[in-house]
């Protein structure tokens, strides 16, 4: 176990971008906060004085401070929910493509289903991060086992309602600025941070 006091500036970046991670702040946050950090650790260099000045002795709690500071619940809260809707157009459009009309007729299995769909999506989205591939391919095999469950104890295939298709991409609007911010953030990395220095 590393001590605080002797972390390199690289493994405090890391401690904290994992931090970060982990309570679901999106890539694109994330970067812009390790900028802003990387930025401050360096001119501590400069100046002769050590990381723990910038971040004191406990960095996994200067992490969350600020965390909590930049990336309040409730807006985390927001933005998860802005994504699940994301998710739930992104099928409902993709269904209207697939069999070529402008509406999509929705049953009690379609409810069922999306609801799985959202719920893995806010649980992911809020603990992002910190289940990893094998974890998340879990995840989503037992959200579908759960869809599938559900749908057979309501047994319902009897039409609910119809959306059509604007409805569709009403539903893509609220998460589509997250989304893209998501994958530039992807995109554009994180510098100055090596994946392996917090081991």
């Amino acid at each position: 176990m590393t001590d605080q006091r002797t972390m390199t500036n690289q493994q405090i970046l890391a401690v904290c971008r994992s931090n970060w991670e982990y309570r679901g702040i999106d890539d694109a946050s994330v970067r812009e906060m390790l900028d802003e950090l990387s930025a401050h650790l360096e001119d501590a260099v400069a100046a002769g004085r050590t990381p723990q000045d910038v971040v004191g002795d406990d960095v996994k709690e200067f992490a969350a401070s600020w965390a909590r500071a930049r990336a309040p619940f409730a807006r985390r809260l927001l933005r998860t929910a802005a994504l699940a809707c994301f998710a739930i157009g992104t099928l409902m459009l993709i269904s209207c493509l697939i069999r070529w009309t402008t509406e999509r007729v929705v049953s009690v299995d379609d409810v069922a289903f999306f609801a799985i769909v959202a719920a893995v999506t806010v649980a992911w989205e809020l603990r992002r991060g910190s289940l990893g591939f094998a974890k998340g391919l879990a995840v989503g095999l037992v959200a579908c086992l759960a869809a599938v469950l559900l749908a057979l104890w309501l047994d319902g295939d009897g039409e609910l309602f119809t959306l059509p298709l604007w409805a569709a991409v009403a539903l893509l609007l609220p998460g589509l600025p997250y989304a893209v911010a998501d994958a530039r953030g992807r995109k554009g990395g994180a510098p100055g941070v090596d994946q392996d220095s917090s081991e």
